[in-house]
C-alpha cells in the first residue's frame, strides 16, 4: 500500500521567538520537544492507519537539558513532567518516527524537517539519521488541490482542517500530533473528494 507520512514538531520558545527568528540574546536554539506523526494511506479510501507521538528531552549545545519556558507549555501544553516521565533522547526519537514511517517520504506543514533533523541533530551533536531526501512540504499539495496562494499564507495547519470544513474529533493547536492530524485529515477529504490524486505524492 502506498503511505505518506504527515508530521509535526513542537520546537523551543520564548514570547516573541518567531517574530526575533530565535535571534535575541535569551532565545533557546529551536530544538525539538515533541514529534507528531500521521501514516495516511494513499489507496482506496484514503485511511488513517497509524499515529505516532514522542516527547523529546530538548538539549542545549554543551548537552545541558532545557527547562522549558512558561509560554511555551501554555502554547503547547507541553509541561516538565512530561519531559521528564516520557521525553526520549533525540537520536531515539528520531529512530523511531523512522522506524513508523516503513520508508514512506515525511511531509509537514512548511518545513518542520529544519528544525527536526538539521537544528536539532546539530545542536546535540549527532548525525543526522533521516535524509533531506526524505522530506517534502505539504504545502506543494494544498497547490495541487487547488487553494488560493493567499490563503496558503495566512492558514496555519493547526487551522486547515477547520478551512476547509473538515469535520473532526476535538484537535489542540501546537499540540505536534493534533497539528499533523489537521493536515492529514484535511489531505484525506481532499483525496477522497477528488480534488487531490495520488500522484501528488510522488509515490510509484
Amino acid at each position: 500500500m502506498n503511505t505518506a507520512i504527515l508530521f509535526d514538531c513542537e520546537f523551543l520558545c520564548l514570547e516573541g521567538s518567531q517574530r526575533r527568528f530565535w535571534c535575541a540574546a535569551h532565545d533557546p536554539d529551536p530544538v525539538i520537544a515533541q514529534i507528531g506523526a500521521v501514516k495516511l494511506g494513499l489507496d482506496g479510501d484514503v485511511a488513517i492507519l497509524d499515529r505516532f507521538s514522542a516527547y523529546v528531552r530538548p538539549v542545549d549545545r554543551f548537552g545541558n537539558r532545557y527547562r522549558l519556558d512558561p509560554f511555551f507549555t501554555a502554547l503547547t501544553g507541553i509541561t516538565e513532567d512530561d519531559i521528564e516521565t516520557k521525553g526520549v533522547g533525540l537520536a531515539e526519537a528520531l529512530a523511531a518516527v523512522d522506524r513508523f514511517s516503513c520508508g514512506a517520504r515525511f511531509w509537514s506543514w512548511g518545513k518542520d524537517e529544519l528544525n527536526m533533523v538539521a537544528i536539532s541533530c546539530y545542536v546535540a551533536g549527532i548525525a543526522p539519521s533521516i535524509p533531506a531526501w526524505r522530506f517534502d512540504n505539504a504545502v506543494k499539495l494544498l497547490l495541487a488541490a487547488g487553494m488560493p496562494i493567499e490563503d496558503l499564507a495566512r492558514t496555519p495547519s493547526n487551522k486547515l482542517a477547520d478551512y476547509y470544513g473538515v469535520e473532526h474529533p476535538p484537535l489542540r493547536g501546537h499540540d505536534a500530533l493534533d497539528d499533523a492530524l489537521s493536515v492529514a485529515y484535511t489531505l484525506q477529504h481532499l483525496m477522497r473528494s477528488g480534488r487531490l490524486q495520488a500522484e501528488a505524492f510522488g509515490t510509484d
